[in-house]
């Protein structure tokens, strides 16, 4: 009992414990238990959506972040609006919309599908959210209202892309490909991607040619609106989780840290200092400079220079 009694005595002659750190820590806007799920960049700001119910808002090219807290939520996706507002999409069944300065984040409640994966704005800004189920959701009226296309299959939609104001794509697991070419009025299978692809992210840079990237680091190229597919090389050998335009060039991040660019017909390793094991669940283009930034786990968020090809 006395030593007991000694100790604590010690650590009351040691004063009141140095609370700075943690202090500090508070008040970072990005903290450990962070996960960036999602990025997107307009003129303006780059956002990025975590799962812990919060976007992180930088307005300086990525040196500076402030933190907006939104409640319950998980932002699994995030697109650029014809005006540069922002929309993202919530696990939790929500769509979250915001100016182009990245401020004033306001919810609209969806329905179906019961899980949403993707999220895209046309070129008349109406917003499209699908999921699972292949079902896929439109609102003309910024979530007032939905509208639910549900083209009949068990599977997923992970990408949705509008390329112009009729034309827009879907990639769904099991190698499925869907477009529209009336402004989303209709939707129908095309073609469809081989061994029953299962896809990660789609870019397309017209309404011809597209990317999309998929399980084992796999990609796959199509120079006619999906009807056919060409699988590329992958010197990286990495999956590719996001796939995005840097500098007009096709870049992915993904698996191990990797960032990943087209050149000519191989996907090839963009080198930059000090990578991490860790994986990059999204990225971004650095609109106006020669850079991205990609996120992942633990808190890990990171603007990268890129080098022209």
């Amino acid at each position: 009992m006395p030593s007991a009694l000694a100790a604590l005595a010690l650590a009351g002659c040691g004063g009141e414990a140095d609370l700075s750190a943690a202090t500090a820590d508070a008040a970072r806007p990005l903290k450990r238990y962070d996960v960036v799920q999602s990025l997107v960049s307009n003129d303006q700001v780059i956002v990025a959506g975590l799962q812990a119910g919060a976007v992180l808002v930088s307005s300086d090219q990525g040196r500076n972040w402030r933190r907006e807290a939104l409640g319950p939520a998980s932002l699994i996706g995030l697109t650029v609006c014809p005006d540069g507002s922002l929309l993202g999409v919530d696990f939790y069944r929500k769509v979250w919309h915001a100016n182009a300065d990245g401020q004033h984040w306001k919810a609209a409640e969806l329905d179906k599908p019961r899980v949403p994966l993707t999220v895209a704005c046309d070129t008349q800004g109406g917003w499209w959210v699908a999921g699972t189920r292949t079902q896929i959701a439109h609102s003309a009226d910024q979530g007032a209202s939905w509208q639910v296309t549900d083209l009949g299959e068990d599977a997923q939609i992970t990408a949705l892309r509008f390329v112009d104001a009729q034309f827009g794509i879907a990639t769904a697991e099991f190698g499925m490909v869907f477009v529209t070419e009336d402004g989303g009025a209709h939707w129908a299978p095309r073609g469809g991607m081989p061994d029953e692809f299962y896809p990660y992210d789609a870019l397309f840079v017209s309404r011809d040619e597209g990317y999309v990237s998929g399980l084992a680091g796999q990609v796959l190229h199509t120079t006619d609106g999906g009807l056919n597919w060409v699988r590329q090389t992958n010197a990286t050998g990495a999956p590719l989780y996001r796939l995005f335009l840097q500098d007009g060039a096709p870049h992915g991040v993904g698996a191990g840290g990797t960032v990943a660019r087209l050149d000519g017909e191989v996907w090839r390793a963009v080198a930059y200092p000090d990578p991490l094991p860790v994986f990059f669940a999204s990225g971004a283009a650095v609109l106006g400079q020669s850079a991205l930034v990609a996120g992942g786990p633990g808190g890990l968020l990171r603007v990268i220079a890129t080098s022209a090809r």
